[in-house]
């Protein structure tokens, strides 16, 4: 399962993924996600960090559409099930690929912006939502 921070830009939700990657000798590989990407290149990019285990952080994953989400959900859900099944070889989009279980994949998401879709329920389910928030700095300051 993966880690889904949510909140306002600028609030540190990709460096916190980078942070935590980085605390646990893991590589972390940004994406930076657009309505323009297609399930294939998504595809590729799952294939890539099943095989590496490699951990991949897709910057602003509400912008893609929602044909897109709907076709990850396949594609990611194959990737979980079999990192669950302790699966050595498992398939991806037609294609048989080794499976490193060290692979991680975590979506950042800045809600309430336009251009943002909605997560199908079942992408949801695959990820832990965390919020992320500005902080009080004045708060901060004050202890």
């Amino acid at each position: 399962r993966g880690g889904a921070p949510a909140g306002p830009a600028g609030t540190g939700k990709t460096e916190s993924v980078k942070d935590l990657g980085k605390g646990l000798a893991m590589y972390v590989i940004v994406f930076n996600c657009s309505d323009g990407l297609d399930y294939k290149s998504l595809g590729r990019m799952f294939s890539g960090l099943a095989q590496s285990g490699s951990w991949g952080c897709f910057d602003e994953f509400n912008r893609l559409v929602p044909e897109v989400l709907s076709v990850c959900t396949v594609q990611f859900k194959a990737v979980t099930d079999a990192v669950k099944g302790k699966q050595k070889r498992f398939m991806l989009q037609g294609d048989e690929i080794s499976l490193n279980p060290q692979v991680g994949c975590f979506i950042t998401m800045n809600p309430g912006y336009l251009g943002r879709s909605e997560l199908p329920e079942g992408l949801k389910a695959l990820f832990r939502p965390i919020t992320v928030m500005v902080p009080d700095f004045q708060l901060i300051i004050e202890n």
